[in-house]
């Protein structure tokens, strides 16, 4: 028994996202095609056709922009068999051929997957982990593992280790450049090798990820709709105080609901609450901070 963390960011390009998030979606090996087959058909019921196969992959920032939202909300709710046979129009003919109905048809539709794609996670048993960087956070001028992904490792294995079967955790990677991908497979062999917690989560996560394509791997797309949503959305109180989309409320709701929460002794409290979502405001290590 297994269970599969499938990793996405968003707002990692600095362009004008309230928050940089790497976040996760953890799923039972048992569960993973079950929950695959039911995201394939749900595209095809709600757009007539598979739209990651004939148009493009399902990302946050082209199905949750405010554009989206605007079109959608040209006219009323169309029925779900109206909707989808003017979305499967538009997807085969294209935007540029497309009438207002056939594009406010396409963006219901894509709110509309997005929200049963979030309830069939949640059906299927899936959380959420995510580490969430403040865009002015410092920066580590150092070589080891970043703190987001440290953060998002430690939860993954305390939900390994709260499970009574001790289960094994395999990392799945959405493809970075290859030097990329190179730097961060030796920094967590550094980490997971070399130092003493890493060394403990080890019994239970795997140190070597896996690399996929994000066009051709559906449960990264549902990652980054996660990680799109918590950058634009999702706001812990006190902590995450820039602005957020009001109109992805619904949908952050939604990613709320598949967080986890688990109880450690911590500086000597024996009921400390840690949530699977954090939130990060400075990515140095204590000793650079000293420095």
């Amino acid at each position: 028994m297994s269970y599969l963390l499938f990793i996405d960011e968003s707002g990692q390009d600095k362009h004008d996202s309230p928050y940089e998030v790497l976040a996760g979606v953890i799923i039972q090996d048992s569960d993973v095609w079950n929950l695959i087959t039911d995201l394939n058909n749900l595209e095809e019921r709600i757009f007539g056709i598979r739209y990651s196969k004939e148009k493009e992959e399902i990302k946050g920032k082209k199905f949750l922009k405010r554009k989206v939202f605007r079109l959608a909300e040209q006219s009323e709710i169309f029925e779900d068999d109206v909707r989808r046979k003017f979305a499967k129009e538009c997807i085969l003919d294209g935007a540029a051929n497309a009438s207002k109905k056939h594009l406010t048809a396409l963006s219901q539709a894509k709110l509309k997957y997005v929200e049963e794609a979030l309830q069939l996670c949640s059906r299927f048993h899936c959380k959420a982990c995510a580490s969430i960087v403040d865009i002015d956070a410092p920066r580590s001028g150092n070589e080891a593992l970043r703190k987001d992904y440290s953060y998002l490792f430690e939860r993954f294995y305390y939900f390994l280790e709260d499970h009574p079967q001790k289960p094994q955790g395999i990392v799945v990677f959405d493809e970075l450049e290859k030097m990329q991908s190179k730097i961060l497979l030796n920094q967590m062999e550094r980490y997971f090798c070399d130092t003493q917690k890493g060394r403990i989560r080890s019994n239970q996560v795997i140190p070597e990820p896996f690399f996929v394509h994000s066009d051709l791997t559906t449960l990264i797309q549902i990652a980054d709709l996660i990680a799109y949503i918590i950058s634009w959305g999702f706001r812990i109180s006190g902590s995450m105080v820039r602005p957020h989309r009001i109109e992805l409320n619904k949908y952050a709701e939604l990613v709320a609901s598949l967080r986890y929460k688990t109880i450690r002794e911590v500086h000597g409290n024996p009921n400390y609450q840690i949530w699977s979502f954090a939130f990060i405001d400075d990515l140095r290590g204590w000793e650079e901070k000293q420095e």
